[in-house]
């Protein structure tokens, strides 16, 4: 059986529901495909809390529970290795086992760059980058070439779906990206009748943990100038709008102003905070309403959520930021974009009134663009891994 090696962030990443989804659709769609999988993340001591948030040991630290959680959740008999600092404190496969593992590996799928261990990355054959983040990838591969996470992979694939297109003002970099639409498991995530068709909810961080993101005398606003751009949408549609919100105490003017106009907080560490529990707030929503990074909106980066494909899977409508997704989705049904708050409006009522056919409508966009088995299947045929 051909082995592929998976990295990406989960103990970087604790008590983030969606995050891990998006790691482990790989390990599970290409385990569906008739693969063999070992997934490897590697993590700083410097990065260990505990649950009170402050700096912990690597073996008591919620980043090594959420890693151990997370796959005994959605891939309990995986090989994986969780690799602290020079390898001293591992969880799972011990370093010169990973190493051993990772030299009989056809692929390695290194997601965001996260693998840089070179004895590591010097066994599978080939390599692909999977960027999750576009333009900020890009505009800091321009800004410094030569980093650590883009250097000596073969092959180079964004969820932008219009990098690289004459439409996209985010630059290659010197590098040929490839389109990949964000894969979803769709076993994992069938249709569920909505217990209140009227709640629409979204999960978000206020402020990116990016940063903020310029090019030349260009700076791309954070998520929340997006968001306080349609701040009063829950007063001008008929549905009941709520965000599971990550926001700091300082913005604490913004989380009143957004209370004040109608919106529902809530906690996504507890609401969202591992796979099954996101996975639940997912499927008990009516629909997704949620707006994007301003790079993603500005540059017409063709970025779709991961977390959107989800929703979509679950049969639940999507209104979404518009960032020239539509000239690689429909836009109208199912999946719906706003340029403005007044096109988010009129798209929150027409979905409120025509909600059974976007629902429908959502099913279908997720079997036909984002079933991960056709997802990965194709990646994979790029590569020339079979």
């Amino acid at each position: 059986m051909t082995t592929i090696l998976v990295s990406g962030a989960l103990a970087n990443k604790p008590l983030s529901g969606g995050e891990a989804w998006v790691r482990m659709t790989w390990v599970r769609g290409l385990r569906r495909l008739g693969f063999e999988v070992v997934f490897a993340e590697q993590i700083d001591s410097s990065a260990c809390v505990g649950a009170d948030g402050r700096a912990a040991p690597f073996a008591n630290s919620v980043n090594r529970e959420f890693f151990e959680k997370t796959l005994a959740d959605l891939a309990p008999d995986c090989a994986a290795a969780l690799i602290c600092d020079d390898g001293a404190q591992t969880a799972g496969l011990s370093l010169d086992d990973l190493v051993e593992r990772a030299r009989d590996c056809a692929l390695l799928v290194n997601v965001s760059g996260h693998l840089a261990i070179d004895a590591v990355r010097a066994g599978p054959r080939v390599s692909a980058y999977i960027d999750v983040d576009p333009g900020f990838t890009q505009i800091w591969e321009e800004a410094r070439p030569g980093s650590a996470r883009l250097r000596g992979h073969d092959f180079f694939f964004t969820v932008g779906q219009n990098v690289g297109s004459g439409d996209c003002s985010i630059p290659s970099a010197g590098v040929a990206w490839r389109p990949l639409p964000p894969p979803v498991t769709l076993d994992d995530w069938p249709v569920v009748a909505a217990a209140e068709r009227d709640r629409v909810t979204t999960i978000s961080t206020w402020r990116s943990d990016l940063g903020a993101l310029s090019r030349g005398d260009v700076t791309y606003p954070g998520k929340h100038h997006e968001w306080r751009r349609v701040i009063d949408l829950p007063a001008r549609a008929p549905q009941a709008f709520e965000i599971a919100l990550a926001i700091h105490p300082a913005d604490e003017a913004d989380r009143e102003a957004l209370e004040r106009h109608g919106w529902a907080l809530a906690d996504p560490r507890a609401v969202a905070g591992d796979a099954p529990s996101f996975r639940a707030y997912v499927q008990q929503s009516g629909a997704e309403f949620s707006v994007a990074h301003g790079v993603y909106v500005q540059t017409a980066s063709g970025w779709l959520s991961d977390r959107t494909v989800r929703y979509l899977a679950s049969g639940k409508p999507a209104l979404v930021q518009h960032t020239g997704v539509a000239g690689t989705s429909p836009r109208g049904e199912g999946l719906v974009t706003f340029t403005d708050v007044d096109e988010a409006a009129r798209a929150a009522n027409a979905i409120a009134r025509e909600y059974d056919g976007h629902a429908q409508a959502a099913r279908v966009l997720a079997e036909e663009r984002f079933d991960a088995e056709r997802v990965i299947g194709d990646f994979l045929e790029q590569v020339g891994v079979s």
